[in-house]
């Protein structure tokens, strides 16, 4: 008893402080990154490292949204590909030439679209999410295929690359607007009826249903703002590359999925903190960079996909874990 009391303890304090503990481990690895190479706190490399994870972070914000109420998207990395395809098409002077706010807005549209098409076949339809977005994964990889027509992108309007490439005050574009999509998540969720009902949802749907909460509405929205962010996402890191091709976005989904469920969104629904998704995308993205400063060469790639894969392993067990460990003590209470 005093075992399975100390391991609730422990497991308890791991759900609760997953942001806590990330922090630590990310703060023990930049120390040790930087004894054996110095060059890795210089303010260009963590520049760049802040660049690399805005997009992530914020996607991850609308996945986070979608998990909490107990479905997933495993499908923003194909839709990024297709929305960097439309918006290179639409832009480039080469092929459409259309302004850059109108064809950013067009992208914009298209990713609401895209996510409330996941949306409603998800809580209308009631199709599996798991089986949506693998499907839509699929389809919108060929129809990327198809915009594209095999072909690259090449030459982006310099207003375009500004959003990308430029900066205000010293801060890139892309980290401006992840802090102000983090900022609006964080409102959202802890301050507004819609994050209550996000939370509910996930943590049970035939409660909150009974409560009065439209499931199927907050569902949708969830997918549908989850489209918004990629699109997003697209406009401040497709115009940082020279040229857009049909690969752009490609395993997205994965470290995504990874940092909302290594920041402590319980996969089952109900139970997250955008603290802990945030600190895990910082992590998550600094993987790769560590790895090359610490000289691994070119079995850095293969390094951090395997480093991804333990810590979505290891998250989903701590969280069964703290379940199984929650339900015996329900049950020797009872």
């Amino acid at each position: 008893m005093r075992e399975a009391s100390s391991l609730s303890v422990l497991l308890g304090l791991l759900g609760r402080h997953r942001s806590l503990g990330i922090g630590l481990l990310m703060a023990v690895t930049v120390v040790v990154v930087s004894i054996v190479s110095p060059q890795f706190l210089a303010p260009g490399n963590v520049r760049d490292l802040l660049i690399q994870a805005a997009p992530i972070v914020i996607i991850a914000c609308g996945v986070m949204m979608v998990v909490l109420t107990a479905e997933i998207d495993i499908s923003v990395g194909s839709m990024m590909g297709l929305l960097a395809a439309v918006l290179g098409v639409l832009s480039s002077p080469a092929h459409l030439g259309w302004s850059v706010p109108a064809a950013a807005f067009a992208v914009i549209l298209l990713g609401a679209c895209l996510g409330g098409l996941n949306g409603v076949l998800v809580a209308y339809g009631r199709v599996p999410s798991i089986i949506v977005t693998l499907g839509m994964l699929t389809l919108l990889k060929g129809v990327t295929e198809l915009v594209l027509g095999g072909e690259w992108v090449t030459d982006l309007p310099s207003a375009l690359r500004f959003l990308g490439t430029g900066s205000v005050s010293g801060i890139p574009i892309s980290v401006i607007v992840a802090v102000f999509v983090v900022v609006l998540t964080w409102i959202v969720l802890s301050r507004t009826a819609f994050g209550r009902r996000v939370y509910a949802v996930g943590s049970n749907e035939a409660a909150a249903h009974y409560a009065g909460i439209s499931v199927q509405v907050t569902k949708m929205l969830t997918f549908l703002w989850t489209g918004i962010l990629v699109a997003l996402a697209v406009l401040v890191s497709a115009p940082q590359l020279a040229v857009i091709d049909s690969g752009f976005g490609t395993g997205v989904e994965l470290l995504v999925v990874t940092c909302v469920v290594v920041g402590g969104v319980a996969i089952s629904g109900g139970l997250g903190r955008l603290a802990g998704v945030v600190t895990a995308c910082l992590l998550m993205t600094m993987i790769s960079t560590v790895l090359i400063f610490l000289k691994l060469g070119e079995g850095a790639t293969y390094w951090s996909r395997g480093i991804q894969g333990l810590f979505i392993l290891g998250a989903v067990l701590l969280d069964h874990m703290a379940k199984q460990v929650q339900m015996s003590r329900e049950g020797d209470s009872g």
